[in-house]
C-alpha cells in the first residue's frame, strides 16, 4: 500500500487498473504524459485491437519498425527462449487464441491445443525491426506489462518525481526512502494474503493462473512447445531491479527451475506449486503466513 497522505492517480489502460502513487499531486502534463505512454503502448503491442502495429503480421507477412524499446525487450525474450527451450515465446498468441483467449474473448477453444510457431523459423527480430515470414501472432504479454510499469517509471522520473509506487494491478515499481509493505495474494483466494514484503527502490511482479482462467483447466500461462496451460505452478512472485525483467522471470518460472535463471539475472522469488509447497530463494525477504 502506498504511504498515508500519498496522492493517487487513478486509470485504466491495456484492458488493466493502474495507480500512481505520489507525495504530491501530479501536475496535469505529468498525468497527460503518462497516459499518453500507456495509449502508445497498447497502440504497438495489442493483439486484442486491428489497429495496433503488430496486429499487421497476423493477417499476413511483413515488416514492422518498432519504438526504441522493442531492443530490450527482444534482448530479454531471446534469452528467456533460448534458456526455456522454446516453452517461453513472444509467438504464443495463436496458441492461446485456438484455446479462447482472443481478441474477441470468446474463452470457448476452437481446437485442441497446437505448439507455437518456431521463433527460427518464422520470426526475424533485431532491435527495433521485426519481419514475420508468415502470418503470426505477437504476444509479449509475459514481459509487456513488466516493461510498461518502467515506462511509467521513467516518465516520472524525467518529472522530477524521485519518490513514487507505479502499481499495475500488481505489478509494481517503487522509488524513493521509504519503503512500502505489499500483501502477496493467495493463489486461490484473491481476498486472502499468504504473506507480506517490504519493497523499497525495486520491481515486484507476480504471475498466478487464476488471474486469467476460463472454461475446465484452461488459463493464460502456456508451454509454447505445446501449447497447453501449465499445471505444475500456480503463482509465483519475483523482484528485480526492473519491472520487465520481473514480470519475465515470474512467467518463466512456470516453465523452468528458477536455478537455471539465476545464472542469467539477478533476483529473488517466491514460488507455489500445486500441491500447496511454498519454495523461495534466500535472498527473498518476504514474511509467509503459517
Amino acid at each position: 500500500m502506498p504511504h498515508p497522505g500519498w496522492s493517487s492517480f487513478s486509470f485504466e489502460g491495456i484492458g488493466t487498473q493502474w495507480e500512481i502513487s505520489t507525495p504530491e499531486v501530479l501536475a496535469p502534463t505529468v498525468s497527460h504524459q503518462l497516459l499518453q505512454t500507456v495509449a502508445a503502448y497498447d497502440a504497438t503491442w495489442s493483439r486484442f485491437r486491428q489497429d495496433s502495429l503488430v496486429s499487421g503480421l497476423s493477417r499476413g507477412p511483413g515488416s514492422i519498425t518498432l519504438p526504441e524499446h522493442a531492443v530490450a525487450l527482444q534482448s530479454l525474450y531471446s534469452t528467456l527462449y533460448r534458456l526455456s527451450d522454446a516453452a517461453m515465446t513472444p509467438l504464443i498468441g495463436s496458441s492461446l487464441e485456438r484455446l479462447g483467449y482472443d481478441a474477441g474473448y470468446t474463452l470457448k477453444p476452437s481446437g485442441n491445443p497446437e505448439a507455437a510457431p518456431r521463433w527460427e523459423d518464422v520470426l526475424e527480430w533485431s532491435g527495433t525491426q521485426l519481419t514475420a515470414k508468415e502470418p503470426l501472432v505477437l504476444d509479449i504479454g509475459a514481459a509487456g506489462k513488466g516493461q510498461l510499469v518502467d515506462l511509467l517509471g521513467e516518465v516520472l522520473r524525467a518529472s522530477g518525481h524521485s519518490d513514487f509506487l507505479v502499481d499495475g494491478s500488481g505489478d509494481m515499481l517503487h522509488a524513493g526512502s521509504q519503503p512500502v509493505t505489499v500483501a502477496l495474494e493467495h493463489p486461490y483466494n484473491p481476498k486472502q494474503a499468504i504473506g507480506t514484503l517490504e519493497l523499497q527502490n525495486s520491481a515486484l511482479c507476480a504471475s498466478a493462473s487464476n488471474r486469467r482462467a476460463w472454461g475446465d483447466g484452461l488459463h493464460h500461462v502456456l508451454d509454447g512447445t505445446t501449447g497447453k496451460p501449465i499445471e505444475t505452478t500456480v503463482a509465483t512472485w519475483t523482484l528485480a531491479a526492473s519491472a520487465m525483467v520481473a514480470d519475465a522471470l515470474a512467467t518463466a518460472m512456470f516453465m523452468m527451475e528458477p536455478s537455471s535463471l539465476e545464472e542469467d539475472f539477478d533476483f529473488s522469488w517466491l514460488r507455489v506449486s500445486s500441491n500447496g509447497a511454498a519454495t523461495f530463494s534466500r535472498r527473498f525477504e518476504g514474511r509467509l503466513f503459517t
